[in-house]
């Protein structure tokens, strides 16, 4: 098995894992821990969008919509993208369209593989039993921050690949470098990363419980998958 890291998703297209493989998007802060939050809240799909052209035709089929821009929650929507909101909620039996700034546009290029999964420290160790037992080529994309790197997001790949070694084989130097920075970071991954530009743009929006919680491993063992353009709970 294969591991490839993408930092971006500006360098998705030049991976070199290109036949059957499992994508896995990563957005710590906070898409895909949010997503992680509303499933283990009991959601029941989640339609990601990349724009917000068009999501207001999903609220009169009945969906909730969840929408964030640069951190903060856009207009009228009933969710932006905190994690913590969702856990607040019963979200049994609700459907949402969702768009952000980053993690969105990640999940929806990880579509042409065989499997698009949805991975962060919250459902680590789900995600990564999930992998293992598929066994198959898989690449990990950062979503960054607007086309760019991230730390948080490269820590997460790291931690990864640190869970599936030595049952797989690291394939280009990014997937090397996110190996050996969270060798580095792995006792205080929270700690390492307040350096980091999109916890101080967190902090500055007043989401610091947010952030806290999107360290911490195991909080929702789910292990969101897309499945016809919609996500949904393996």
């Amino acid at each position: 098995m294969k591991i490839e890291v993408s930092l971006s998703p500006a360098l998705y297209p030049y991976r070199t894992i290109k036949g059957n493989h499992t994508t896995v998007a990563i957005d710590l802060l906070r898409a895909t821990t949010a997503v992680c939050a509303a499933f283990q809240a009991g959601c029941e799909a989640i339609v990601p969008l990349d724009t917000l052209d068009g999501i207001a035709k999903y609220r009169t089929q009945g969906y909730a919509i969840a929408a964030e821009r640069n951190g903060s929650k856009v207009g009228d929507a009933e969710y932006g993208n905190s994690p913590t909101e969702y856990l607040r909620h019963d979200m049994h039996g609700v459907r949402m369209a969702y768009s952000t700034t980053n993690g969105t546009i990640s999940i929806l290029h990880g579509a042409d593989a065989n499997r698009t999964l949805v991975g962060c420290f919250a459902n680590l160790s789900a995600l990564c039993n999930y992998i293992q037992k598929e066994r198959q080529d898989t690449v990990l994309l950062c979503s960054g921050w607007k086309q760019d790197f991230c730390l948080e997001d490269t820590l997460v790949a790291g931690a990864i690949i640190d869970r599936l070694l030595p049952n797989a084989e690291l394939h280009g130097d990014a997937a090397q470098m996110s190996y050996d920075l969270w060798q580095i970071a792995r006792k205080d991954p929270y700690s390492y990363c307040q350096k980091a530009s999109h916890v101080h743009r967190l902090e500055h929006l007043g989401a610091q419980h947010d952030i806290i919680f999107a360290f911490k491993q195991d909080t929702c063992p789910v292990v969101p998958t897309l499945i016809d353009g919609m996500l949904v709970k393996l």
